[in-house]
């Protein structure tokens, strides 16, 4: 809780909640939104490029097979669990089943403030993790219609800012190398962190915004925007210790598997499944597991991570 970064969170939930003026300009937003995007991605290509591309291969694979189970998971558990619709539940499972970008910004942050070193290439799985939880929870929303235009849902997520950036950062990192961005070193890696800062006061103003609706919501949307990413977690952090992770590769895929898409997930849900409630999915994403996450759970995760591979806490 002492991280500056969580404190300026805070500190944007204190002024929604109290009703302050203050406001962050949305074209600021969006830059810092591509901002964290792109950085990320560079870091991840650098980190790629230190590596042999190859052995990555079979960890992807069974990443991207277990986090499957995710999306899965919530459907059912919103299904029997809260007996929401299901449109409504195939909503949550995608929002649950993709990832957060900035979720695992503020871990990345975290470990690096612990001086805990983590597989660099941990932005790969951040890459692959966006699509499949949005194409399951889309599917299972839609299992019974014939009219989903999968095609362009596919475009629509492939092409949609998220995948371009840290796609696009990916492979400008992989090919420049660590010497190729020493020019671009100052602005993408030095001031990341503060920036990052900025963006998280921003997400605790929206934050405070979405209390009103979980309100509306009832306890079992409350209780899923906590339970769900717990359970997620595990997941990951299992997944982990079969790929031979670190402990802070493990805190970040745990992560990575607990996290919700806010971003993303709802411009597939608004194209492809217009008749699901977006406060649902978007009240319990970004109003219940983003703060949990950043406050609670990405310590919780890292501890479980070093209890998991045997190291001492």
């Amino acid at each position: 809780m002492s991280d500056p970064v969580i404190l300026f969170f805070i500190l944007g939930v204190i002024a929604g909640l109290s009703r302050s003026d203050l406001k962050i300009p949305g074209v600021l937003y969006e830059s810092l939104s591509i901002f964290l995007l792109l950085a990320i991605g560079l870091k991840g290509g650098v980190a790629l490029a230190q590596n042999n591309p190859g052995e990555l291969v079979a960890p992807i694979v069974v990443v991207t097979l277990t986090a499957m189970v995710v999306p899965i998971l919530a459907f059912l558990i919103a299904s029997y669990g809260g007996r929401y619709g299901r449109a409504d539940a195939g909503a949550l499972a995608a929002h649950y089943g993709s990832v957060s970008v900035v979720t695992f910004a503020v871990a990345s942050s975290y470990l690096t403030r612990l001086s805990v070193p983590f597989e660099g290439f941990m932005s790969v799985f951040l890459v692959i993790l966006e699509i499949p939880g949005l194409l399951i929870g889309v599917a299972l929303a839609r299992w019974s219609a014939g009219n989903t235009r999968w095609a362009a849902l596919m475009h629509e997520i492939v092409t949609g800012k998220s995948i371009v950036l840290l796609v696009g950062g990916l492979i400008i990192g992989y090919v420049s190398g660590e010497a190729g961005l020493s020019s671009i070193t100052p602005v993408f890696f030095t001031l990341f962190k503060g920036l990052l800062a900025i963006f998280l006061l921003e997400m605790g103003l929206v934050t405070a915004g979405r209390i009103a609706d979980l309100k509306k919501s009832g306890a079992f949307l409350i209780t899923f925007g906590v339970v769900m990413p717990l359970i997620s977690a595990s997941i990951g952090i299992v997944t982990a210790s079969l790929i031979d992770l670190s402990v802070g590769g493990a805190t970040l895929l745990a992560t990575l598997f607990a996290s919700a898409s806010y971003i993303a997930a709802p411009a597939a849900i608004r194209m492809a499944v217009p008749e699901a409630n977006p406060s649902l999915s978007i009240g319990a994403s970004l109003g219940i597991t983003f703060p949990f996450n950043i406050t609670i759970g990405i310590p919780l995760y890292y501890a479980a991570s070093q209890w998991l591979l045997g190291a001492s806490i």
